[in-house]
């Protein structure tokens, strides 16, 4: 029975790594599903749009299509309103291929807007210029949505947090080792986020995958580490870094100028309800596999896995910074 038991094991262990191998082959380990519909006004009244994903080269005019306020007629490349750009706006497809679509509207006067569209907000009221008349209510939504978002899609973040459990366990001291990285990913956020902190993408990517490594390894031996000794301390530093990529997520999607501390603040508190819905899912999973008989060869396979996974990412990451 033994036998049987753990060749099941190392049969559910591969079947976990060929599918984090194709999450990380075919996506990129933070990456939103998010599309760019911009606006340069060019005359009153007149304006150039255009689709994009933020850092690909991809075309979405088959999956998107805008549905202009009342009073605009588009093509396929201008917009005219006569009586402005005043009214609401909605994307036809937005939920299914697409997320979300961050709407940029450039005025003539240098000024920029940004509004979001999602499935659970469909339209954008717009008022003709750089004004947001979006109340904060409205826009609390939104980021909040798209912070939930964020960390259920980022990979590499979920498996940071899964080898954290996997390492401190669910005992006492996990409430400060979450903690201590909700913190720290907290700071580097809004630091970042606000313009305060300047990282280049590359070497913040290599890193995240380079913690995921780091408590993946501890997590699959019982010494007393510095690790093991004080979890709360290396999650707070590693947290520093997770930071820096939820704020490269949120420099794509953009802050609205009128309600820039309601959006992070939103934003960081999605990532959160998301982070403890994962914890809590996983403490319900820990509880069925107890009972499983392999579940020490399951949990060791799991830890593998995501060491493994995450040490791809750090050597392409890192060849990736020296090309």
């Amino acid at each position: 029975m033994s036998g049987a038991v753990a060749r099941v094991a190392r049969v559910l262990v591969w079947v976990w790594l060929a599918a984090l191998a194709g999450l990380s082959l075919e996506a990129s380990a933070h990456e939103m599903s998010m599309a760019d519909l911009t606006l340069r006004e060019t005359g009153p009244g007149e304006f150039v749009w255009a689709w994009g994903v933020p850092g690909k080269n991809k075309p979405v005019a088959e999956d998107l299509t805008p549905r202009w306020p009342e009073g605009c007629v588009g093509t396929a490349q201008t917009v005219n309103c006569t009586q402005g750009l005043v009214g609401k706006l909605s994307v036809q497809g937005v939920g299914q291929a697409y997320s979300a679509v961050i709407l940029r509207i450039h005025w003539r006067g240098g000024e920029h807007s940004v509004y979001t569209v999602t499935s659970g907000q469909p339209q954008v009221m717009l008022f003709g210029g750089a004004r947001d008349g979006r109340g904060g209510a409205e826009v609390a939504r939104a980021y909040g949505g798209l912070g939930v978002e964020h960390i259920l899609t980022g990979v590499d973040h979920l498996l940071f947090v899964i080898g954290l459990l996997l390492l401190v366990g669910f005992r006492r001291r996990l409430v400060g080792t979450i903690t201590a990285f909700t913190l720290a990913h907290s700071l580097t956020l809004a630091s970042s986020a606000l313009g305060w902190l300047v990282l280049r993408s590359p070497p913040v990517e290599a890193c995240i995958a380079l913690s995921i490594v780091l408590v993946a390894a501890e997590a699959l031996h019982d010494r007393e580490t510095l690790t093991r000794r004080w979890p709360a301390l290396v999650a707070f530093l590693f947290g520093l870094v997770h930071g820096l990529g939820f704020a490269g997520a949120l420099k794509d999607i953009g802050l609205p100028e009128q309600h820039v501390s309601i959006a992070l603040l939103s934003f960081n508190l999605g990532v959160e309800a998301g982070q403890l819905g994962v914890v809590a899912a996983a403490w319900g999973l820990s509880l069925l596999a107890a009972r499983l008989a392999w579940r020490l060869p399951l949990r060791r396979g799991l830890v593998y896995a995501i060491g493994v996974t995450a040490a791809f990412w750090s050597i392409t990451r890192i060849v990736a910074i020296a090309a």
